[in-house]
């Protein structure tokens, strides 16, 4: 049975889909059967992998709204146990098409539309990663709804805790009302910069903030971490000697561990 886990912060640029393809790709390495599920209408994480619009015809929009099956829609990657749903702009229009269903039939639950489809393939993974979009909108409440637990990616930068107050009250909203069972997987410490003195400081007063829950690992801000999604491969594949490399190794053994796989 697949521990459901979704990469959530409503603020953009903290690293959460270079995250979602990376860690995906290193619980792959560690021979955990991987499915990524790209839930950004930006499509980045999809892009990431080397897929665009023109390789497939389902998309995750699709599967939520009953269109396809989401087995019709899976895509298995050339890279190692793992595979993807992938996401195009028309996730964009979900809200719309929800509100719609939710007027035609009282009884539709606009949240819970994902876990109900993933109960179809869970038993197919070790591990779902689900890239949430930079917002708390419909779609990342499906994804935590869905979730068993979220990883919160959180940069070494200036404002780092900017928005975490309200993330934090909407996952305690979700587990008081609909997923009692959510939990947070862990804070994950991302783009250090270690010639700044900021970093430090962030690291800092993260782990004061989160305690145990912060992972011991920290990606570092590295060129060769950007450049890997344009190629649409995974650190580990462009740059299989990058420090970027084995901090997602070190990650993805620290989710397992923590999960005691």
């Amino acid at each position: 049975m697949a521990k459901i886990i979704s990469l959530v912060n409503q603020k953009g640029g903290v690293g959460k889909t270079t995250t979602s393809i990376n860690l995906a790709a290193a619980l792959g390495k560690e021979n955990k059967k991987t499915l990524l599920i790209d839930l950004d209408p930006q499509g980045n994480a999809s892009n990431g992998l080397g897929l665009n619009s023109n390789d497939f015809e389902n998309d995750i929009y699709d599967v939520i709204t009953g269109a396809c099956t989401i087995k019709e829609a899976i895509i298995k990657t050339k890279f190692k146990n793992l595979s993807i749903i992938p996401s195009t702009i028309n996730l964009a229009g979900i809200d719309v098409e929800f509100v719609k269903k939710m007027l035609e039939d009282n009884s539709f639950r606009q949240n819970e539309q994902l876990r109900t489809v993933l109960q179809e393939v869970k038993e197919n993974y070790d591990y779902i990663i689900i890239d949430c979009q930079p917002s708390l909108g419909i779609s990342t409440m499906n994804a935590l709804v869905a979730s068993d637990s979220v990883i919160i990616p959180v940069q070494c930068e200036y404002f780092a805790l900017e928005g975490i107050t309200q993330l934090l009250n909407s996952i305690i909203l979700v587990q008081n009302n609909m997923n009692p069972n959510l939990r947070i997987e862990g804070v994950l410490l991302t783009m250090l910069d270690g010639r700044t003195n900021i970093g430090l400081e962030i690291i800092e007063e993260v782990r004061k903030c989160f305690k145990s829950k912060v992972f011991n690992t920290i990606i570092p801000r590295l060129v060769r971490l950007v450049e890997a999604p344009s190629h649409g491969k995974p650190i580990s594949d462009y740059d299989p000697t990058s420090r970027a490399t084995l901090a997602y190794e070190n990650l993805a053994k620290e989710v397992i561990s923590r999960n005691g796989d």
